[in-house]
């Protein structure tokens, strides 16, 4: 399942693939994204903004994904980011490492019914990007599902 969100995220989004995100776990209720520093750095040596950014939105998006197309099986949904806030706490050094918390059960529920009886719902989803237990970005964004 995440060997082909990683292929999904890569072939339709090439700038993923540039920055080598990778999703590599999902455990207990947090999908793990990771990436290298060194496509990802700027003029201080220190993770860029713009792909910090991109990879708390980008592993939001992929919380969405896996509930609405792997969990849910609704398929070839439109999943859009429609409002986000980003908050850079310290500066990044190591590889971006990347925790994102999964919709919970009555989460899941509600979305479903609002796709069922609508055709569309929306998420909150949360990420942190964490270095040496610390968190270095937080990220809340609300996805809109149209089926």
């Amino acid at each position: 399942m995440l060997k082909k969100l990683k292929e999904k995220l890569h072939k339709q989004i090439p700038l993923t693939k540039y920055m080598q995100i990778s999703p590599e776990e999902i455990k207990e209720d947090k999908l793990i994204t990771t990436a290298p520093i060194e496509p990802n750095i700027n003029d201080k040596q220190t993770g860029f903004a713009g792909s910090l950014s991109t990879l708390v939105t980008i592993s939001a998006w992929s919380a969405c994904y896996l509930v609405i197309e792997e969990q849910l099986n609704f398929k070839d949904t439109m999943i859009a980011v429609i409002k986000s806030d980003t908050s850079y706490r310290a500066p990044v050094t190591k590889n971006l490492y990347c925790e994102t918390t999964m919709p919970n059960e009555e989460e899941i529920k509600r979305v479903k019914e609002k796709l069922d009886s609508k055709g569309s719902a929306s998420l909150r989803i949360k990420s942190q990007i964490i270095e040496d237990e610390k968190v270095c970005v937080d990220f809340e964004g609300i996805y809109v599902i149209k089926i």
